[in-house]
């Protein structure tokens, strides 16, 4: 009974954190298309406080160039240690880049989004400690969910650190697509963890077939590189976004560059090979991958609705980080399905090697 309290205790608290983490994405997709990344100019305090002002007669007369002469120093830093490293070439990008000279203006309302995302990150953080804690009965049971669930609490850490790297660069475009980039990463940890604890569960009849193996796996990174793509996309919106102080977001889509042109084909070879999955995955008649299947479909429908919407009617900034995060739910739930599968078909795997 006390052993599985504490596996079931583990379970819950690691789907608490899955899902905590998709709203964290979320949140910070509302903090881009508000544009309140540089809502807090340094970090981790927010204007030099824990509890950020309300007002700008709150701060310091010379805080523009304060707080901008404190992301310079910060910057020396880290390209001084990356160029001893030998990332000569990353070290001159990061500290010439013109953004990290760029004075952000007090904001009251964009900097309680950006204070918020970061109290959200805060509690993620403890969920994944928490998490670490609770996974700690497996070292008996199966190492390997102890270890993934310890490299989740490595991974949030330098999610923490690299996001503050974000708010020194004010907001520099290759550091956002790492960010987002070790998010992905992390859900996918995350969601093998909590499976790979429960996997009696989903043991089944299952024939293995090497083909759907890798058809999931391809649909897996495809939706990977699809979301990466969008980001850099995103990142060209920012740019013109600035450029136009706001103004006139029916030109914008005609100002991006090849990324948008890209990700928008791109979503055709998306939706045709996601299909041909349903197709393969309705074929097996498994009722979990069955639900998890037309749950991904439902997903991608969505996705591109929407895309079409922010295309065609001027980006409307409430689908933008509707349109992240949906994203980021096709891939979880196709990384769902493979672990699913995996798991299902493997006592069949297993057999077929003992008799052979």
């Amino acid at each position: 009974m006390a052993k599985s309290f504490l596996f079931k205790r583990f379970k819950y608290i690691g789907v608490i954190t899955v899902i905590a983490v998709y709203f964290l994405i979320l949140v910070g997709g509302i903090v881009r298309s508000t544009g309140s990344g540089m809502g807090c100019p340094d970090w981790p305090k927010c204007f030099g406080s824990w509890v950020p002002p309300t007002d700008v007669s709150q701060l310091p007369t010379d805080y523009l160039e304060l707080y901008k002469q404190q992301r310079i120093e910060k910057n020396q830093k880290l390209a001084g240690y990356l160029d001893n490293l030998g990332f000569n070439e990353v070290a001159t990008t990061l500290f010439s880049h013109p953004n990290q000279y760029i004075e952000t203006e007090f904001n009251a309302t964009k900097t309680w989004i950006e204070y918020l995302n970061r109290l959200t990150g805060a509690v993620i953080g403890i969920l994944i400690l928490l998490t670490v804690v609770f996974s700690f009965p497996y070292l008996k049971k199966d190492k390997t969910v102890f270890y993934l669930a310890f490299s989740s609490l490595i991974l949030v850490v330098l999610q923490a650190w690299i996001g503050s790297v974000v708010v020194s660069t004010n907001l520099l475009p290759i550091v956002i697509t790492i960010h987002m980039a070790l998010a992905l990463v992390l859900v996918a940890i995350l969601q093998y963890v909590v499976a790979r604890s429960q996997k009696d569960d989903f043991i089944s009849s299952l024939q293995f077939n090497s083909k759907l193996n890798f058809i999931l796996w391809l649909v897996a990174i495809i939706t990977f590189a699809q979301i990466l793509i969008g980001t850099q996309v995103r990142e060209e919106i920012d740019i013109i976004a600035f450029t136009m102080g706001g103004d006139s977001r029916a030109e914008w889509i005609d100002q991006l560059g090849s990324s948008f042109y890209v990700h928008r084909s791109f979503s055709i070879v998306v939706l045709a090979i996601n299909l041909y999955l349903a197709r393969l995955i309705y074929k097996l008649k498994n009722k979990t991958l069955s639900k998890l299947t037309t749950f991904m479909l439902a997903c991608l429908g969505a996705e591109i609705a929407i895309g079409v919407i922010m295309a065609y009617f001027a980006i409307p900034p409430m689908l933008q980080p509707l349109h992240l995060t949906i994203g980021t739910l096709l891939f979880g739930v196709q990384f769902q399905i493979l672990i699913v599968y995996h798991y299902a078909s493997s006592e069949a795997v297993k057999k077929a090697v003992a008799v052979s």
